[in-house]
């Protein structure tokens, strides 16, 4: 044996001899214990051992190495977009829903916008076309009138 197994090799006994002692030591009180709670006990115990006796295994991923990151201050990015593996698609395809976004973006402000000026031109289509008195257009409520008498028609 190396001089570097040594040291886990004695700690894994060590944890070994201990799970032993405190084995021995629960079996000992099992002999005050109902039926029905060393059997729980047993298949608990019987779990416990096959989950021992299963190796750790790790999933193991493969990933491709990026051909380079570029830092600039706190942050980094990948390039290398220009070489010849495809990877100036990928950067085309991942620009799609970006650029769906910006349109869906001017889309909303210009729906929003008509509305806003549909609301505006209705308001003051009322206003020119009433004969109201000038304490009128002071209330607050008038905005609400209007839009309400605008619905019932």
């Amino acid at each position: 044996m190396n001089r570097t197994t040594e040291p886990t090799m004695q700690a894994a006994q060590a944890a070994d001899a201990y799970a032993r002692r405190l084995a021995a030591r629960l079996t000992h009180g099992n002999a005050d214990l109902p039926y029905d709670i060393t059997e729980r006990l047993r298949a608990a115990r019987m779990q416990a051992l096959a989950r021992r006796k299963r190796p750790v295994s790790l999933p193991v991923r493969e990933t491709a190495a990026a051909p380079q990151v570029v830092s600039n201050g706190s942050t980094a990015a990948l390039g290398g977009w220009g070489r010849e593996d495809g990877t100036w698609w990928r950067a085309l395809v991942s620009a799609v829903p970006l650029a769906a976004l910006v349109v869906g973006l001017f889309f909303v402000n210009m729906v929003q916008d008509d509305a806003v000026a549909t609301e505006i031109a209705e308001v003051d289509a009322a206003l020119l076309t009433d004969d109201l008195p000038p304490s009128a257009y002071a209330d607050p409520g008038f905005l609400q009138f209007l839009k309400s008498a605008n619905q019932t028609r």
